[in-house]
């Protein structure tokens, strides 16, 4: 397995900008999954709960993203993201706030099929000689916990598109045993699903978000089931997003039979 490497290094002494350090990371993932993770503002505040309070979307689009940002402390921003695919980067940049005018810099590097280099800068105005090391590493530890968080819904959202079976034939129906404990989780046609009771009556919903492939959280109360990476929640019944988004379940086998201890679920 191959180690991956974590580092901080110091501000460059001969820097005629405000270079505050530099934090090189390997990760576990592919290029596809960097470029929609940088360009994804959406999943900021409930992935990153302890560094971002909440976001508004300003403008964004295939060139990155504008957007107002509360962060963790209640302090008001408005961050810029622009990825530029040919050189491999995205800069981002604090256009008002706290930390006005800071750019972080950050540079992936391909070294094999699923894993690359991250090289990232922080540039900060008005921090003395002498304290830049200091504020490098704060920026450093900062990215780091966020990665640490990214890392599981990047590897997890390859691991279900790798997983999908989009040419399998549908089994025209499958039986598994009555359940004793709810969710009970079934597979059909290379997809998982999770299946409930909801006011006496049996429900199917799939167990990913149909977004992202995130995993959905387990069936709550009121009939909704929830996506923890970008908070989208849906009605199990009729499978339409109730957070906004256009995004709703595909289509779901269903209970035909229940008889002998098993259950006969089939798409008819």
């Amino acid at each position: 397995m191959t180690e991956l490497r974590y580092e901080f290094c110091p501000p460059y002494a001969g820097s005629g900008v405000d270079h505050v350090g530099t934090y090189k990371r390997t990760l576990p993932v592919n290029l596809d999954r960097m470029y929609e993770n940088a360009l994804d503002w959406e999943h900021l505040p409930h992935l990153h709960g302890s560094s971002f309070g909440g976001i508004e979307c300003i403008e964004a689009g295939g060139w990155g993203w504008r957007c107002r940002v509360i962060d963790g402390r209640g302090r008001e921003s408005i961050l810029e993201l622009a990825l530029d695919r040919s050189c491999r980067r995205w800069i981002t940049r604090n256009l008002e706030g706290p930390s006005k005018g800071a750019e972080i810099w950050t540079h992936v590097f391909v070294t094999g099929p699923q894993l690359m280099d991250l090289v990232i800068d922080y540039f900060v105005p008005g921090v003395p000689d002498a304290d830049r090391e200091k504020v490098g590493r704060v920026y450093a530890a900062a990215y780091e916990r966020l990665y640490d968080e990214d890392v599981w819904m990047m590897t997890e959202r390859q691991r279900r598109l790798d997983e999908r079976l989009d040419s399998v034939e549908r089994e025209a129906n499958v039986r598994i045993p009555l359940p004793s404990e709810f969710p009970a989780a079934f597979s059909m046609a290379g997809r998982d699903f999770q299946l409930h009771q909801l006011d006496g009556a049996w429900v199917v919903y799939p167990a990913a978000c149909p977004h992202q492939l995130g995993p959905l959280d387990p069936m709550q109360e009121d009939g909704t089931v929830h996506c923890p990476w970008h908070g989208y929640r849906f009605d199990v019944q009729s499978g339409e997003c109730l957070t906004g988004s256009s995004c709703r379940f595909g289509q779901r086998p269903r209970v035909l039979e229940e008889a002998g201890g098993e259950l006969l679920l089939g798409w008819s």
